[in-house]
């Protein structure tokens, strides 16, 4: 197995940042032919997600439709203020599973991995581990 530690700066509280040219560049340096691509965040106010890097658009709507479903202002018990962004790591998740075909990371042709940042600006780091079959 492979593994790359990614350094991430996001410059907003919450930000979905594409970093799927560093994770293809991880694939590609593993020297893994065919197997998959791991990526995970070791935080728990940031995940990781697959979705459609062609429009920035949608990672603009996912970042404004989560702060309307949970609101930074709610009543929370956690006396950090960051409550929502726990939350929202919950339902975006800490990692994803991505193919390696070739020698490539082989993404649909809109896909993209993200970084979601929900309790930034921050640098985050993004392990990446590539196994082979």
């Amino acid at each position: 197995m492979s593994w790359v530690t990614l350094e991430v700066k996001t410059t907003r509280r919450a930000q979905l940042v594409d970093i799927t040219e560093r994770v293809a560049a991880a694939v590609e340096r593993s020297g893994k032919s065919d197997g998959a691509c791991h990526v995970f965040v070791p935080h728990t106010t940031a995940g990781v997600t697959v979705n459609e890097g062609a429009d920035p658009d949608v990672a603009r709507d996912i970042e404004s439709r989560l702060a309307e479903l949970v609101p930074k202002e709610a009543a929370f018990q956690h006396a950090e203020g960051n409550s929502d962004s726990h939350i929202k790591t919950v339902l975006v998740g800490p990692s994803c599973v991505a193919p390696v075909h070739g020698g490539k990371l082989a993404l649909g042709r809109w896909q993209a991995i993200f970084l979601c940042e929900w309790d930034g600006p921050r640098t985050r780091s993004v392990e990446v581990a590539v196994s082979a079959l």
